[in-house]
């Protein structure tokens, strides 16, 4: 199977920009790690696409792009992350989903996802503060929630189609992204020129699955397409036990006391990749010492 990338290309005289990528290797990974049944896989799967592709904005490598769906639904809560490089990372709150639209025969992925809540992305840029916007979803079909929040956040009109194809083994056979973006100062033709190509367009997923490259599936869309960029996608977690060490300094030192005197010690999974970390009395000792001096820290800062 080939590497999963995303290609970034211009049309229309520069007036449009498109970004399309092939994830089948990401979302078949991300089923394997979280044991996903077909609508929880179609789900996450889109979230990690959609993020893919806008964290391939990104200029620094280690600049990070997290999206958060919660519409309330049976799935939970949806989570991808991916940095400057395109190493991504996911996790859905209910991976064993498998739910179809009666009238289309399809995964019903509004369905799970709801759209009683709200689509977050955060872009950490590695400035003072992180660039965030929040949009209410409006179908739960994850692309449309996207082209609602590129219109309210970024302002900028998009074209945003995400798909999923899981075989009967519960496998992806296909899986990919398209964001196509009419610039600042778009004329009416190019305006109707992109509407026809939505019109006409197969599901993006549809494309990967008959084989088409992203460069492919561009220049299908757009004859005059100039490709300006390529960018491998991987799956990839860079948890470690060092990060939960910090990360459990960080809370009540009641709880870190309890975790010595009853358990004798911790285990922490890594809600992304699911690899779990031991901690035994000693380790956690430790961290109960720092947990200590950072709770005295901040509070000789608040005094």
């Amino acid at each position: 199977m080939s590497q999963d990338k995303v290609v970034i290309a211009e049309a229309l005289n520069g007036n449009v920009r498109i970004r399309i990528a092939s994830t089948t290797n990401l979302v078949e990974k991300a089923r394997q790690v979280h044991d996903c049944f077909p609508t929880s896989c179609a789900a996450l799967g889109r979230v990690l696409t959609a993020n893919a592709i806008m964290a391939s904005e990104l200029k620094d490598e280690n600049a990070r792009c997290v999206s958060t769906v919660n519409g309330r639904g049976p799935a939970g809560t949806i989570v991808a992350q991916a940095n400057g490089k395109l190493e991504v990372r996911g996790f859905i709150g209910d991976p064993s989903l498998y739910y179809l639209n009666q009238e289309t025969q399809k995964l019903d992925v509004g369905r799970i996802v709801g759209t009683n809540g709200t689509l977050t992305v955060t872009k950490d840029l590695g400035l003072k503060e992180p660039f965030t916007g929040v949009v209410e979803l409006q179908s739960g079909e994850i692309g449309e929630d996207y082209a609602y929040y590129f219109a309210i956040s970024e302002q900028i009109p998009s074209l945003v189609s995400v798909g999923v194809l899981v075989n009967p083994d519960y496998s992806v056979r296909a899986a990919g992204g398209l964001v196509i973006q009419l610039l600042p100062n778009a004329s009416e033709e190019v305006i109707e020129k992109v509407e026809a190509i939505r019109k006409n367009m197969k599901p993006i997923s549809t494309y990967i699955d008959e084989g088409k490259t992203p460069e492919e599936i561009i220049h299908t869309l757009f004859q005059d397409a100039n490709v300006l960029d390529e960018r491998e996608i991987q799956w990839h977690c860079d948890c470690s036990k060092d990060h939960f060490a910090r990360a459990l300094t960080l809370i009540q030192k009641e709880e870190i006391e309890a975790m010595i005197e009853e358990d004798h010690g911790a285990e922490v999974t890594c809600q992304y990749c699911g690899n779990q970390y031991q901690f035994n009395e000693e380790e956690l000792k430790e961290i109960l010492e720092k947990a200590k001096h950072v709770e005295n820290r901040k509070r000789l800062t608040q005094e």
